[in-house]
């Protein structure tokens, strides 16, 4: 019998794949083709379609996304070759910066696919530093952090309306930073999800995994409930990268 490794993890993990991850995933992406084709309308069409932008919509957007940035910390453990994953990721978002200006006004400077590369990079480099800590307290530690970092775009790291750091204005002023989520206001992107303080949400998820890896949730979450949903769940990356240029052509045709 194989001992366990002085994190407390067991060697001889559960693998098994959980069907209720890839059914998630596969809906939130296709909210985002939703919304984004709502967004090509409006910006690049003139048809408004206010139920889309208002502020509550906002919100629903970014737990969509942060339920995404969740799974995809998740099934990192189930991969043995995350920086390799990550360097590709990266690079296909870079892909996406320079082509979309040519197809759009808009432009991605820290879309999904950026934060999403980074994140799979910093897991792959400190996986074992990550360990050290029983995958319940990491959990709380990256909660913590979310809250404590998620006003950085407003100029200070607290709790919310408290600021317990002001940041200088010039960290935002620099240019340089935005991957960290700290801009001046006339920084654009269409897609934009800083570091902070997301990345908080997909290494919670990366804890998460230890328990979906073990086998330690319920077993529904193992099973396939909705075929075609989960299969949309598997090509998400896919779905991300073409369905722009389809929006883009087809909303052409039309109008």
């Amino acid at each position: 019998m194989a001992k366990s490794s002085n994190t407390g993890y067991n060697e001889n993990a559960h693998s098994t794949r959980v069907g209720l991850f890839d059914e998630i995933r596969g809906f939130a992406i296709l909210c985002m083709v939703i919304y984004h084709a709502m967004y090509d309308l409006k910006f690049l069409h003139g048809i408004d379609v206010p139920i889309f932008f208002e502020g509550w919509f906002d919100i629903i957007r970014d737990i969509f996304a942060g339920a995404f940035m969740f799974i995809s910390g998740t099934v990192c453990r189930y991969s043995s070759s995350n920086l390799k994953r990550g360097v590709q990721c990266f690079f296909i978002g870079m892909i996406m910066t320079f082509v979309l200006p040519f197809f759009t006004n808009g432009t991605i400077l820290f879309g999904i696919l950026h934060f999403m590369g980074v994140c799979m990079m910093l897991y792959g480099l400190g996986e074992k530093l990550l360990d050290k800590l029983p995958a319940l307290v990491g959990i709380i530690i990256c909660v913590f952090l979310y809250i404590f970092t998620m006003n950085i775009t407003n100029g200070y790291i607290g709790i919310g309306g408290i600021a317990i750091i002001d940041i200088p204005q010039i960290a935002y002023d620099v240019g340089i930073l935005f991957p960290l989520g700290m801009h001046n206001a006339y920084f654009y992107s269409s897609d934009y999800f800083p570091l902070l303080p997301w990345m908080f949400v997909f290494f919670a998820g990366s804890y998460f995994g230890v328990y979906a890896k073990k086998g330690q949730l319920p077993k529904w979450c193992y099973n396939t409930h909705i075929k075609w949903l989960a299969t949309v769940g598997k090509y998400t990356i896919w779905i991300y990268i073409l369905h722009q240029p389809v929006l883009y052509l087809l909303f052409n045709l039309i109008f």
